[in-house]
């Protein structure tokens, strides 16, 4: 029977693996959900129509890594996935929901020959858009705080997750994607979509620093183990680079999006904040897959089939990866040029 046990540790392969999908949804997935989350509030329907242009090829693919994350979850920790679906079950349709319909909005925008049926799924794509990222930023919240467990199943309540801490986390996600996706217009748009995206991004990264800041400031205190790995010696010396990097990177980030010339680099120091926040999370909740009831290896399936599995995965991940990057180079450079308005 095929087993790498002996060789590596599988159930951390697994965790990294089912954490990079995660983030690469976020990554990639959240400018697009960023573009929907600011679609109505654009000068122009022509600014609208170059929104939905500068996402087109790349907002359903996109969504593959949200596939490969919860189905990575069922295969490498069912026990992980019989614990959390039932904890999250309502916002985890309710974002399901919200996808489908900016999918729907999406297809349908483009067929509409009568502006009120357009401005109509116009709104449908932005509140789609919307629910998605909040339902995201809950689950999140709800998941850093921890279910309640007993035994092997998921004891607590149906609004367990519909915490202050969870509702804080979903604004921010919503804040968070704004700001990625008036990056990605920076950068693919150009004339007055380009320059509302700068002035739209300045306002949103003060939103973004106010509840990054509260959100850092809240989850050493939701248990003693986090506050214990953050704030004791010399623990304390070595993580402090994660905050400063995130401070430079929103310095940056605020002179380039004021300054006309950087076109790239506002999007690329987003995708950096994003980064830096998730290794925060991802230390502080390291190694549990169950906060604060089961780590990845007392959650981790039979080793033989985590082997079979990554075989798998071996072959096919550098394929969608290399197919992903393939698209992006493809559909580089701006949407396109914009004259009149």
């Amino acid at each position: 029977m095929l087993d790498f046990s002996n060789y590596i540790d599988l159930p951390l392969i697994w965790g990294i693996l089912i954490a990079t999908a995660v983030f690469l949804y976020v990554w990639l997935d959240g400018f697009d959900l960023g573009v929907g989350i600011l679609f109505p509030f654009a000068p122009s329907d022509k600014c609208r129509d170059r929104m939905m242009n500068s996402i087109a090829p790349f907002w359903d693919g996109n969504e593959t890594w949200l596939v490969l994350g919860g189905g990575g979850l069922f295969v490498a920790f069912p026990l992980a996935y019989s614990i959390l679906l039932p904890a999250f079950y309502m916002p985890i349709i309710m974002m399901l929901l919200g996808l489908i319909l900016r999918g729907i909005a999406f297809e349908f925008r483009f067929k509409s020959e009568k502006n009120s049926h357009k401005r109509l799924w116009d709104y449908i794509f932005h509140f789609g858009s919307t629910g998605a990222a909040f339902c995201q930023g809950i689950i999140l919240g709800a998941f850093v705080q921890g279910v309640e467990v007993e035994g092997r199943s998921f004891a607590g309540g149906p609004f367990d997750w519909a915490t202050g801490f969870s509702m804080m986390t979903g604004i921010a996600v919503v804040f968070g994607y704004a700001l990625l996706g008036s990056t990605w217009l920076i950068m693919k748009t150009t004339d007055v979509t380009q320059d509302w995206s700068r002035k739209v991004g300045a306002y949103i990264l003060i939103l973004v620093a106010v509840f990054m800041a509260l959100v850092s400031m809240v989850v050493p205190l939701l248990d003693n183990r986090i506050r214990d790995f953050w704030f004791s010696t010399p623990n304390m010396y070595y993580l402090s680079i994660i905050p400063l990097l995130t401070a430079i990177v929103f310095v940056v980030l605020w002179k380039d999006l004021r300054d006309s010339q950087r076109e790239y680099r506002p999007f690329i120091c987003t995708m950096l904040l994003f980064l830096l926040s998730y290794i925060g999370f991802g230390l502080s909740l390291f190694p549990w897959i169950i906060p604060y009831k089961y780590d990845i290896w007392q959650a981790a399936a039979f080793a033989p089939g985590l082997s079979l599995v990554l075989v798998g995965v071996v072959i096919f991940l550098p394929v969608i990866l290399a197919y992903t990057a393939y698209c992006y180079y493809i559909f580089r450079g701006k949407t396109d040029n914009e004259h009149t308005y």
